[in-house]
């Protein structure tokens, strides 16, 4: 595309250098690493870096022009200059490739948690079914069978656009995506055509990153309120700060509620006794969705994946797909055959004593998954703490409060801290202060502290404390990834009778510890 027709997506202030209507753009990025021949290279300024240190970088790889907030002298390049390199970003990446979002079927999902689970979920949905989907998120990035890590929950907008374009290529007809705050605030998903979106809880976390929880809240709940008219919105009835949205978008709102029979979906009789939730999935008055009419009626639902907190993914879920069109009686089959999403309160052992491996990243996650321990019948429990790095104070210190107002109804005497030295970079590090709140936080509990700087040595001391009987409690986000590999694999060291492939089989398509 001609770069003076790729410009008129953006709204451009100055424009510096001679012949640079005519140039020929094949590709858009803010990395320089990323450019190729005929690339348009947009100057970010970011937290750490500043791009216009980069245009000459961006030249060497085969820019032919950059987009910038300030010009700069030194550089032959063409440069156009903005107002908003990141909105622009987002602008040119969509119009270079004729905005393939709007060839598929969106779903776009935040919450504070859950995002994960109620994406895969709904994948899981549409591919019982048959249908040909499209996954973007946290844990893998998939078109169609072809899968990739993903290095952020939600990629770069220059990045996002090429994967839409890629699943547009593929045939996908759904691409269902979860939506992060920063992918909100950083005008990644700018111009993502949603048709559905869910907003499932919101609570405390991210505030270093953001500044303030108000931020945090504006950069979430800014997917529903910028949802476009015909869209729907998929809200949680039981979540005030979710549901207090239901006034503030275009899109028509669909309400979910694990106990409240004035939600358009909600369940009743839920019976969590065994760990799974058994429940009936009620839909009070007909519904009209994207391809038709939602009739009113009860079903029952048995999920396979335990906790309370799955049960509300699976409304979530369940009500964006029948939304799109899935019959309610096809979606309930298609989910209760769903196994769960690593690291989400993942059973990756249970035989003599039970290994759960979560995610366990801020206070709503913790609360969640605290409360499907407490249900469970156990003689003890082992916990293996990844303290979380480069997420501030406020987080890591708010995180052991919420874990110590549960103390009385764990039967836990030890909490086992890790940095987890081996695994992180720069990025998930843990720096000095967010160590010194961890131990603060806990100094006058009655809980026993014992600092292990290696998540490997950390998780094999709590395996040669447990017993029969017991849990053993993976928790962290990214520092615990390899986790449950580092767990099964001293297993089998201990013990290498058996069968080795049904031991590592929870491990199956795992992609988080994919590089260990």
């Amino acid at each position: 595309m001609k770069l003076s027709q790729l410009a008129g997506a953006i709204p451009v202030l100055e424009v510096r250098g001679k012949d640079w209507a005519d140039l020929e753009i094949l590709n858009v990025s803010n990395d320089s690493r990323k450019i190729r021949e005929g690339g348009l290279f947009v100057a970010v300024k970011g937290y750490l870096q500043d791009g216009h240190a980069y245009l000459a970088k961006a030249q060497e790889m085969g820019a032919l022009a950059a987009v910038v907030t300030e010009f700069r002298e030194e550089s032959s390049l063409p440069q156009i200059r903005v107002e908003n390199a990141r909105e622009s970003l987002s602008r040119l990446s969509a119009e270079l490739l004729h905005h393939p979002s709007r060839k598929l079927r969106v779903m776009g999902i935040t919450a504070t948690n859950g995002k994960t689970t109620t994406s895969y979920m709904l994948d899981h949905i549409y591919r019982r079914l048959g249908v040909k989907t499209g996954l973007v998120g946290s844990v893998v990035i998939k078109v169609g069978e072809e899968f990739v890590h993903s290095e952020l929950t939600t990629p770069e907008s220059s990045d996002l656009q090429l994967i839409f374009d890629r699943m547009v290529q593929a045939k996908v007809s759904r691409a269902i995506m979860e939506v992060s705050s920063s992918a909100l605030e950083l005008y990644r998903v700018h111009d993502v055509d949603f048709d559905i979106v869910a907003f499932n809880n919101f609570s405390r976390e991210h505030i270093d990153q953001h500044g303030s929880l108000e931020k945090y809240y504006e950069a979430k709940s800014s997917l529903i309120r910028k949802a476009k008219s015909g869209s729907f919105a998929v809200l949680n009835r039981d979540d005030d700060m979710t549901y207090r949205l239901r006034a503030e978008t275009k899109a028509q709102v669909v309400a979910f509620s694990t106990k409240d029979d004035q939600a358009d979906v909600y369940c009743s009789d839920l019976d969590l006794s065994s760990g799974r939730g058994r429940f009936l999935l009620k839909i009070r008055k007909d519904i009209v969705g994207l391809d038709g009419v939602v009739e009113k009626g009860e079903y029952p639902v048995s999920l396979r994946v335990p906790g309370f907190h799955s049960v509300v993914n699976a409304l979530s879920s369940l009500s964006m797909a029948i939304i799109d069109g899935v019959g309610i009686q096809e979606a309930i089959a298609a989910l209760e055959t769903f196994g769960g999403v690593e690291r989400r309160f993942q059973y990756i052992y249970d035989r003599e004593f039970i290994i759960i491996d979560d995610h366990f990243a801020n206070t709503s996650n913790i609360n969640m998954s605290l409360e499907s321990l407490v249900k469970l019948s156990y003689r003890k429990l082992h916990l293996v703490y990844a303290i979380r790095g480069n997420r501030g104070v406020t987080v890591n210190g708010e995180n052991i409060e919420t874990l110590l107002k549960w103390r009385e109804q764990l039967p836990m005497d030890e909490i086992i801290g890790t940095s987890s030295v081996e695994f992180v970079g720069d990025k998930d590090r843990v720096r000095e202060e967010e160590l010194a709140v961890f131990t603060e936080e806990l100094r006058d509990s009655d809980l026993k502290v014992t600092l292990i700087d290696s998540l490997t040595e950390a998780i094999h001391y709590a395996l040669d404390q447990v017993q029969p009987g017991d849990v053993v409690l993976l928790a962290g986000s990214q520092g615990m990834d390899r986790g449950a590999r580092i767990a099964l694999e001293y297993l089998w060291q201990k013990h290498p009778e058996g069968d080795k492939e049904e031991l590592f089989s929870p491990l199956d398509g795992r992609v988080s510890d994919m590089d260990a």
